[in-house]
């Protein structure tokens, strides 16, 4: 072999060494994370919401955002409500209706209007979420049961109608087996159904749209669907996927994130949907090194204004009403605020009438909620007991706030509902019994998410109120 001769290469140089896998591995890390900038979230947001606009232009039909990923694909001006069908209650083989989700209030929404459009969106890999393929289609079918029994033409108005390129006839046919017990739960809440049954006139129908149908600008085809939803007797439920499905790595799409709404708690920083259409040209114009500092900055100066402002209160029962921490409270008000903050017990008791609850935030203070609500109703029971004397003009009132005014108020108003009040609705006296099991707790969630449509106790703020209502150890 000549010197000229090239020599072979050894094993170790022809198989990367460890290192450079890592490498390997930390550049590919990299560039996903890149891809999933703040901006290009933002950018995709605005992207797919114009085309939930144009569906809205076209149609005319009012805007519904499927909480939380929808509203961040609605422009606040447009959002007409808020739902909550979670997609989780359509998961294969996990087919649920939830009775402490009714979303009762898009009825006479639907009514008025001769249908609506629910927007929402899913991440990659799907054409659109278990939310709109399979939970508003059983709200769709409970309620067209539970308001229409003796509709006609019930084969069709009680029939489950799903995306047949979605979920497949097997699937279909096992959740059609559950109607009827969704539709007992249902019923079993006692909820007054004939103004619910007036607002509708007819059945609803849940149809869908995607980006993947085609131009949103040729929608001609989406009216005739509509019009022959209505000519057979339905009220249609339009379930509009924001985003365009996404085959393959994000990283080729140029930016486009599918469902760039969604998992806020992992890029947000805490902008909110109402904050980015608020600020929407400031954000887009600022550089992604500037965003967090620039986000910090907004949600600082929404708060402060918020903190200026006459916050309402929601009567969720007779005599019991929730709202945000901050809002203005009528003099001689029972009030118990649960703040973010832990706080010691012994320091909670503000006043005669003002309770102060340091209970933190998030999921924990839902946990923490369990420990505290015995004080709590000892004291809001109190308050009510407590002799009239010749100051008191009106009925007491007891009035719940929390930070978002929808998730630990809403739980400790439901247990004050409970353990305070019996079923006529007077102060029960001291010598009852309070005795309840998960039905009951139910039904009176039930009248409370009627009255109280934005209300969303989070599943652990429940199992708190559940355990302490049914602890034979109280």
């Amino acid at each position: 072999m000549s010197d000229t001769t090239m020599a072979l290469p050894t094993l170790d140089q022809v198989i990367f060494p460890e290192q450079a896998n890592h490498n390997f591995s930390r550049i590919l890390g990299d560039l996903k994370r890149a891809n999933l900038s703040i901006t290009n979230r933002l950018n995709s947001i605005c992207h797919d919401a114009a085309f939930v606009a144009e569906v809205a232009d076209a149609l005319k039909l009012p805007l519904v955002a499927n909480e939380r990923c929808g509203s961040w694909y609605i422009d606040s001006s447009r959002k007409v409500a808020s739902a909550y069908f979670k997609s989780t209650d359509g998961h294969t083989g996990q087919w649920k209706f939830s009775t402490r989700r009714l979303n009762l209030h898009l009825l006479g929404l639907i009514g008025k209007h001769d249908g609506c459009i629910i927007v929402d969106s899913t991440r990659r890999g799907k054409r659109m979420p278990d939310a709109l393929s399979k939970t508003v289609p059983t709200w769709c079918a409970v309620l067209n049961r539970a308001l229409f029994p003796s509709h006609p033409y019930p084969s069709s108005a009680h029939a489950l109608f799903t995306p047949p390129d979605t979920v497949s006839p097997s699937e279909a046919s096992q959740i059609t087996a559950l109607l009827p017990s969704f539709v007992s739960s249902f019923l079993a809440l006692n909820l007054d159904l004939a103004p619910l049954r007036a607002s509708l006139q007819k059945p609803i129908r849940p149809v869908w749209i995607t980006p993947d149908d085609g131009d949103p600008r040729l929608l001609a085809a989406d009216e005739r669907m509509l019009a022959r939803v209505r000519e057979e007797g339905f009220h249609p439920v339009l379930c509009c996927t924001a985003s365009r499905k996404v085959v393959g790595a994000e990283m080729a799409e140029g930016g486009y994130i599918q469902g760039a709404g969604d998992d806020t708690e992992n890029w947000a920083r805490g902008l909110t949907a109402e904050v980015f259409w608020r600020w929407r040209e400031e954000l887009l114009a600022t550089p992604e090194g500037d965003l967090p500092e620039l986000i910090a900055e907004l949600l600082k100066r929404e708060e402060t204004e918020r903190k200026g402002k006459d916050e309402g209160l929601k009567e969720v029962v007779e005599r019991i009403f929730v709202g945000r921490l901050g809002a203005r409270v009528d003099e001689g008000a029972c009030v118990v605020r649960l703040v973010p903050e832990m706080t010691d017990r012994k320091g909670w008791v503000k006043g005669k009438r003002c309770l102060e609850v340091g209970i933190g935030k998030g999921k924990g203070a839902s946990r923490v909620l369990r420990d505290a609500l015995p004080k709590i109703c000892e004291f809001v029971l109190a308050y009510l007991r407590r002799p009239e004397t010749g100051e008191d003009e009106a009925p007491r009132k007891v009035v719940v706030l929390c930070e978002s005014g929808k998730d630990l108020s809403v739980g400790v108003a439901l247990t004050v509902y409970c353990w305070c009040f019996d079923d006529d609705g007077k102060v029960r006296p001291d010598d009852s019994e309070v005795s309840f099991n998960k039905a009951a707790i139910r039904v009176r969630l039930g009248h409370i998410v009627t009255a109280h449509p934005e209300a969303n106790p989070n599943r652990a703020t429940l199992q708190s109120v559940n355990s302490f209502l049914m602890d034979w150890r109280k």
